[in-house]
């Protein structure tokens, strides 16, 4: 890096066809290969060349999102009666911790003996993109011995009441290239949050009715291009679903995704309430991945488990505050399989 700082990339790899690469650098996932119906494995999310590609300005491919994953408008919020401005980098929002989020910083690795894991580790210091209180983080990447499952563990304390909310910006496309148009997702979400022209949620809304219903198995192509004012506004779909979730805690199904010709199935399970599908909409064939061919809109499409944009200013949301001596801990699995 610039400052002298090594950066490795590190693999895990299960032995039944899952393999996972990873860098210090904003814990980036560069690379996940997955088998297909016929057990041949391709890489599964976008990614980029070389380090230096992720050094400069990148739709956040690959990496851990915070200290606030998605939105927070104007990036104000009030916690306890203070007033904190954080920094504006999505117009006139903050989005995924600023400027400098997680997805921009250095973090330790450190190989988990006796499992196919790594776990980063990074320290975020009082006052990191106007965020109050340190907060110590680590992210364990996990790939099952048993099935193809790779599950991310969250874990975070802070010294100081903060607001937090993580997650995992990867760009996946079953196919290994080309368009997710053909793509087939299901959400079990009866709701999700309608936003306004800048991508704020305005609350929540019934998907009965309207091309956010994917209760039932949704080509992402058939409904993206409706008039449908939501779609509009996002240029495709950038929202917030809530996840139909029984009560209890542990994992719930957030998201399923099929490829048909490769057969390659995705499915997410979360203890999260939410779930961010985004089409790809702004990707303009400006970048160029890690194949080195163009990223053009639509190539790839991102389903970041999370608790809400912009929770810290509506209160019926549920709540991103982190307290001292409280423990912030969440999981993600996404489970591979093939049709």
């Amino acid at each position: 890096m610039p400052d002298g700082r090594a950066v490795t990339e590190y693999t895990l790899d299960n032995g039944l066809g899952l393999r996972l690469s990873a860098i210090n650098l904003g814990g980036i996932v560069t690379a996940l290969h997955v088998p297909d119906r016929q057990g041949r494995s391709v890489n599964v999310v976008l990614g980029l060349p070389s380090l230096a590609d992720y050094l400069k300005p990148h739709p956040h491919f690959g990496t851990i999102v915070g200290r606030y994953a998605n939105r927070i408008a104007a990036g104000r919020f009030t916690l306890d009666g203070v007033a904190h401005q954080l920094g504006l980098n999505d117009g006139v929002n903050s989005l995924h911790g600023g400027a400098t989020g997680f997805g921009k910083r250095y973090w330790e690795i450190v190989p988990v003996p006796g499992e196919f894991a790594l776990e980063l580790r990074y320290t975020s210091a009082d006052g990191e993109e106007g965020y109050p209180g340190e907060v110590r983080l680590a992210v364990r990447y996990t790939l099952s011995a048993t099935a193809n499952t790779w599950r991310i563990d969250y874990r975070a304390t802070t010294d100081r009441p903060t607001v937090l909310n993580l997650s995992h910006h990867d760009y996946f496309n079953l196919a290994g290239s080309g368009s997710v148009m053909d793509h087939v997702l299901t959400l079990p979400a009866s709701r999700y949050c309608p936003v306004d022209d800048t991508l704020i949620p305005l609350g929540l809304a019934e998907v009965t009715g309207t091309p956010f219903d994917f209760r039932t198995p949704t080509r992402i192509g058939e409904r993206i291009r409706d008039s449908h004012e939501q779609l509009v506004r996002a240029q495709g779909y950038d929202h917030n679903w809530v996840i139909d979730r029984s009560t209890g805690a542990g994992l719930a199904l957030a998201a399923r995704l099929t490829h048909e010709a490769s057969g390659r199935v995705m499915e997410v399970h979360t203890s999260e309430p939410g779930v961010q599908f985004y089409s790809g909409n702004f990707l303009d064939g400006s970048l160029r991945g890690s194949a080195g061919v163009p990223l053009a809109r639509g190539d790839g499409l991102c389903l970041e488990t999370q608790h809400f944009p912009d929770a810290p200013n509506q209160p019926e949301f549920p709540s991103t505050v982190l307290r001292p001596g409280e423990v912030f801990a969440s999981t993600t699995e996404h489970r591979f399989g093939a049709d």
